[in-house]
Formats: C-alpha cells, sequence, structure tokens
C-alpha cells in the first residue's frame, strides 16, 4: 500500500510498532500521555475505541500533517477488565483469575488525518483460552517483568505467555496487540475517502 502521508504511532509499544512495519508500513513513534482510565458505563469495545482516539487527538495537537494512529488494548474476564497491572502482585492476581478460564481480548485503534482532523475508529476482539496454570509458573513469569507492560499481564508471543493459552478464537494479532487485517483495510478505506476529499 502507498501511503501519501507520514504515519504516527501514538504508543510505545515495540510490538505494535514491530507489527505495523511487519506488513511494510514506515511508522514514527510519539508516545501520548493519555491516561487508561475506563469508563464503567460503557462496554470494553467502547472504551478501548475512546482511549484510542483520544491518544490520536493528544498526539495530533502537536503535529502539522500526518495520519496518527492510537490504540488500546482491554482483557475482560466476566465483566472485570484488566489493565495493565501496577505492581507484581497485581500480575499474579491477573493470571490466576485468567488461569484455566476463557477471556476476550478488545483492542481498539483509531485513525486521526491532520490537519483535516477527519478520523475513523474500529475494534476486534478475541476470546482466548488459557490451560490450568501452577502457581510456580505464575510466579516466575511475572518475577521475569514480562507481564507489566502488558493489558491482562500477559503476552501471548512471550516465552511463557506463549505456553499458557491453549487455544484462541479470532485475529492472533490482536491478542499481541493490534488488529493487523483490519487495520489494514481501514487505512486504505480512510486513505481512499482523504484523497477523494482533496480531489485527487
Amino acid at each position: 500500500m502507498n501511503v501519501t502521508k507520514r504515519l504516527i504511532l501514538a504508543s510505545q509499544s515495540p510490538r505494535r510498532l514491530a507489527l505495523l512495519r511487519q506488513i511494510g508500513l514506515q511508522v514514527e513513534v510519539i508516545p501520548s500521555c493519555v491516561r487508561e482510565d475506563f469508563d464503567p458505563t460503557v462496554s470494553p469495545e467502547v472504551n478501548a475505541k475512546s482511549l484510542a482516539h483520544a491518544k490520536a487527538i493528544d498526539v495530533g495537537r502537536n503535529i502539522e500533517e500526518a495520519i496518527i494512529i492510537g490504540a488500546d488494548t482491554i482483557v475482560e474476564v466476566d465483566s472485570i477488565l484488566l489493565p495493565k497491572p501496577a505492581t507484581p502482585s497485581d500480575a499474579v492476581r491477573m493470571l490466576e483469575m485468567l488461569s484455566g478460564r476463557t477471556h476476550t481480548v478488545h483492542t481498539g485503534f483509531a485513525l486521526l488525518d491532520r490537519p483535516s482532523n477527519k478520523y475513523v475508529t474500529g475494534t476486534e476482539s478475541t476470546r482466548v483460552t488459557f490451560r490450568s496454570i501452577p502457581p510456580a509458573e505464575i510466579e516466575e513469569y511475572v518475577a521475569g517483568g514480562s507481564p507489566m507492560d502488558k493489558a491482562g499481564a500477559y503476552g501471548i508471543q512471550d516465552d511463557y505467555g506463549a505456553v499458557f493459552v491453549s487455544h484462541i478464537d479470532g485475529c492472533f494479532y490482536n491478542v499481541v496487540g493490534f488488529p493487523l487485517s483490519k487495520f489494514y483495510t481501514t487505512l486504505q478505506q480512510f486513505q481512499s475517502q482523504l484523497m477523494k476529499v482533496q480531489g485527487c
């Protein structure tokens, strides 16, 4: 895909950056300062989309011309939202909740055009089932530090994170942190709409 503008990722996630580069996109990184606070009155999908949009707006304020990419991932189990763990003990608690059960990973993304401020948002949801995880494995995984920057306290691409998962239903890349297929088609459509507006 020929992208006509700068692409800026409003996230410091190395996983999202790697995924975007995997599909051939040249992306700059300018992390957003938006706090990842959830609104309990709306669905996880709406929370994820709203946070992704807010992150794109936050970064876009200081950009004259580009397409800003915002994203947010939320893990949900029993209608409880699991963000990034605050402490190692919080990570242990989350992994104990997920052990032997099925949860849902929701990722919201936003594309914001500057200077027009036109935008589009999207979400993807994937169901993930964990095997029963012995406490010693949870403790060892948390002690390695990997869960601390990940929603739900695990990464499916990690060493232990990979073997926690027995199966998934939906987009694998969404669980890593970014729904590549849906994002790619959305970016194509968004860029086409922008070019029509500009008379190209």
